[in-house]
């Protein structure tokens, strides 16, 4: 494995807890009558989890650049 690999498998391991506290700012939503507050994090904690998403696609898209040459 390749270190381009090892630091993607690290963002992925990051976007799944970004995705799990998304779904639980979902949860608050629905249960919260602050649902304003709960929505924001979950507007901000998107975009995050999109950018983590694109960073470990092209570390992977690196990877494989690097171990076929």
């Amino acid at each position: 494995m390749t270190s381009f690999d090892a630091l993607a498998d690290e963002v992925a391991a990051v976007e799944s807890r970004v995705a799990d506290a998304i779904f639980d700012s979902v949860r608050a939503q629905m249960r919260d009558d602050d649902a304003e507050v709960a929505k924001e994090l979950e507007r901000r904690l998107s975009k995050v989890r999109r950018s983590l998403q694109k960073a470990e696609h092209l570390l992977r898209v690196r990877a494989r650049t690097r171990s076929s040459r």
